[in-house]
């Protein structure tokens, strides 16, 4: 045992060596310098805006004068600026890029919005004056008197003026200020100021100042009610130090579980990355049962920090630490985050690219030891692209890998094991044109996989080496046809075009000189809903690399139409799938199950969608998720789903005949209403639902939601209510996000 481990740690230093060499190899290797492109010209263009409209130019001024409507575009892209002017009457000097407009001025550059009755404008600058204005940036926009420049650093002064969240003419809320001073794409100062209600002064400002970078200073308070926390109060306290630290303090109260709080920062390091850190503490006065029927302890915590730099385009790295004190804290005080991902794991990783390999490094700890980790301490990867073999109708592709694994059992469980691996796959590919539309790309590979004695209480596994051989080729083709002239009002269709591309995979692997049962299972096959890639090196379970011989077949067909705004949109779009195994393996079926995804959009406003898999040698359905989705404007969607899965005790558990409903409806411009249902259909359970009223508030808007979750008696129902508000400035999430991730709506 002892010679076996020498053995394997002499391989070991071998492997290292040549990572280094190949390392070497590549540093010294490098592209040549290109020469810099030319700066490309500015670009004018004079528009009339109406049929009535006048144009005059005089070449030898580069002057250009238009009454009745214009419209003057420019770019530059030496310099990466644009801009668009619209007015009534305009005079344009073109070689000093200066513009004087009147009457309905609209001026659109960076990002900034400027509106008047008389502005100059010079385009190659950026600067603007004028004897009144409006301008706006989400999430602010000002008005004012006497705008003017400071060309030597861009920095706009203006009187009497005001700043406000509100976009529109008669904002319901304003900050009113002597002297107004801003900087575009930067921030809003204002001197001398009072914050105005409607049109009641209610505060003095001697000074006020917001970014149009960060959220200013605002507290934050959801209101509610939940059966398992009794009424609650969930506060924050969002602060900005300035344009490279902000963070959040926040404060919760609830009634049945007591106070929770913790602070929370983002930060931004400029070259040196950017960041977030966050800790939450709570005193939690019932805490209920673990996993393992277990009493969780009072005191309960959460802790995360993510560092990420990017060094040009050729490194990235990222750092991700989460640790907690039990595995149902963030079930119960971070609902929405707990959804999207209910076992956070903790990683370093960092990758550096060279235009035809990539190094990459990835270190997992095991954190939190309630949850199953394969540990990476670390796993060293590189990657040879797909590249040709000088002028050979060849091209080569690599994987090469090293580390040292531990698989870590949730707690409770004491069959650890750990062992070192280092691997190594490559593969030639000849892919061919024939006759100008069959593509076949035939390719043969081998990999090399060496594996140190385990280490573990109950492991018995030596030192050992596994090799593989892999061949196979892929047959491909594509036809399309077009019909230019079919039309039709009512399905939006302006032509059609039918693509239609089959496909045959062919892959073949004579058995391993060690079958997955005889080698540790770092790296191994997990249950999936879709069919595993067959070809190497997509197929990523190393360690359960096993033999094959199958075809795969493939079937895509689309049809596309003109629509709109859109250019070519898919009107159909169709997959089939499936395996036909030569030689299956034990557990294995001739043929695999048969895959279909179908998408079809009939209107621009209706869109259809499914995926199902069939049994074929059963002859029955495993899986069928049909969706449909309806949005005919701006004061009702529909979007209702069926998913249904067959149980499957070993691989996946209990299956699902889920019914799934969101509607929303817009009640007149202030008010709105939206109703989701989870119904499943197996013992005629309504699982979950919310209605929520939202009510628009013009600068800001509220939600107050309603939810009731049904878990079959093992518990009792939960029933929540909740009341949110989001200033329309700073929105708490995304437009739409709500109707994806309804808990939202509860607070974290």
């Amino acid at each position: 045992m002892r010679n076996d481990s020498i053995q394997g740690w002499r391989m070991g230093m071998i492997w290292a060596c040549c990572f280094g060499w190949v390392l070497g190899v590549i540093g010294q290797v490098s592209e040549p310098v290109k020469p810099a492109a030319a700066p490309a010209s500015a670009f004018w263009k004079l528009e009339r805006r109406d049929a009535g409209s006048e144009l005059e130019f005089d070449p030898d001024r580069g002057v250009a004068e238009a009454w009745g409507g214009v419209v003057i575009r420019y770019e530059d892209p030496a310099e990466g600026r644009s801009a668009l002017l619209t007015a009534e009457r305009a005079k344009l000097d073109q070689e000093r890029g200066h513009a004087e407009a009147e009457g309905a001025v609209v001026i659109q550059s960076q990002g900034q919005v400027w509106r008047g009755e008389k502005l100059a404008y010079h385009f190659k600058t950026g600067e603007v004056s004028g004897e009144s204005f409006r301008t706006g940036r989400s999430p602010f926009y000002a008005a004012g008197l006497g705008l003017a420049a400071d060309t030597s650093n861009r920095v706009y002064r203006a009187q009497g003026g005001y700043v406000t969240g509100d976009d529109v003419s008669n904002p319901g809320y304003r900050v009113r200020a002597r002297e107004l001073i801003l900087k575009p794409g930067e921030s809003i100062e204002a001197r001398g100021a009072v914050l105005v209600l409607g049109n009641v002064p209610v505060l003095y400002l001697p000074y006020y100042h917001k970014s149009f970078r960060r959220h200013p200073n605002n507290f934050e308070f959801t209101p509610g009610y939940r059966s398992l926390h009794g009424p609650y109060l969930l506060g924050t306290y969002n602060w900005v130090y300035d344009e490279r630290l902000w963070g959040a303090v926040h404060l919760d109260y609830r009634q049945k579980r007591g106070v929770g709080a913790g602070p929370e920062f983002r930060y931004d390091l400029g070259a040196w990355g950017e960041g977030h850190a966050e800790f939450y503490y709570a005193h939690d006065e019932d805490p209920g049962l673990d996993l393992q029927r277990r009493m969780i302890v009072d005191d309960r915590h959460r802790a995360s920090f993510w560092h990420m730099i990017e060094h040009g385009s050729n490194l990235v790295a990222k750092v991700v630490v989460r640790e907690q004190s039990d595995a149902q804290i963030i079930r119960d005080f971070f609902e929405a985050e707990y959804r999207r991902n209910n076992q956070p794991s903790s990683f370093l990783e960092a990758t550096y690219s060279w235009p035809n390999f990539s190094l990459d490094i990835l270190a997992q700890p095991q954190l939190n030891d309630f949850y199953e980790t394969v540990e990476r301490l670390p796993d060293i990867k590189l990657t040879g692209w797909r590249q040709s073999l000088g002028i050979l109708p060849l091209y080569y592709e690599s994987e090469s890998s090293m580390g040292y694994f531990r698989r870590r059992f949730a707690e409770g469980w004491t069959n650890d094991y750990a062992a070192w691996r280092g691997d190594t796959y490559h593969q030639i590919v000849a892919p061919k044109t024939l006759w100008g539309w069959l593509n076949v790309t035939p390719r043969v590979g081998g990999r090399f996989t060496h594996y140190g004695e385990t280490e573990g209480e109950h492991t018995t596994l030596n030192s050992t080496d596994r090799w593989v051989l892999n061949t196979g080729a892929e047959v491909s083709w594509k036809a399309s046809r077009v019909w230019r002239g079919a039309r039709s009002s009512f399905w939006e269709v302006d032509g059609l075009r039918h693509i239609l591309q089959p496909s045959i995979n062919y892959v073949y692997v004579p058995s391993p000189s060690r079958a997955p049962r005889e080698l540790p299972q770092f790296d191994y096959e997990l249950p999936t809903l879709r069919l595993l890639p067959i070809e190497f090196p997509d197929y990523h379970a190393i360690d359960s690399v096993d033999s094959q011989n199958v075809l795969r077949f493939a079937l895509r067909n689309k049809v596309q139409t003109r629509r709109g705004d859109w250019g070519a949109d898919n009107l159909i779009h169709w997959a089939l799938y499936t395996d036909w195994r030569l030689h299956p393996r034990r557990g294995q079926s001739t043929f695999a199950d048969l895959y279909s995804e179908f998408d079809l959009r009939p209107r621009s406003w209706l869109t259809l969608s499914s995926e199902v898999r069939f049994d074929v040698a059963e002859e029955r359905w495993r899986e069928a998720n049909h969706k449909a989705t309806i949005l005919p404007g701006d004061l009702w969607n529909w979007s209702v789903g069926h998913r249904y899965l067959r149980d499957d005790v070993a691989s996946y558990g209990l299956g699902n005949n889920l019914i799934i409903s969101s509607i929303y409806f817009r009640l007149n411009p202030n008010w709105g209403l939206r109703l989701s249902h989870h119904f499943e259909a197996r013992d005629g359970t309504m699982e979950e639902q919310y209605y929520t009223v939202y009510r628009d508030f013009r600068s800001w808007t509220g939600g107050l939601t309603f939810r009731v979750r049904d878990h079959r008696g093992e518990r009792p129902d939960d029933f929540t209510v909740a009341l949110t508000f989001s200033l329309k400035a700073f929105p708490s999430y995304k437009v739409g996000k709500d109707s994806d991730e309804p808990s939202l709506l509860l607070g974290r």
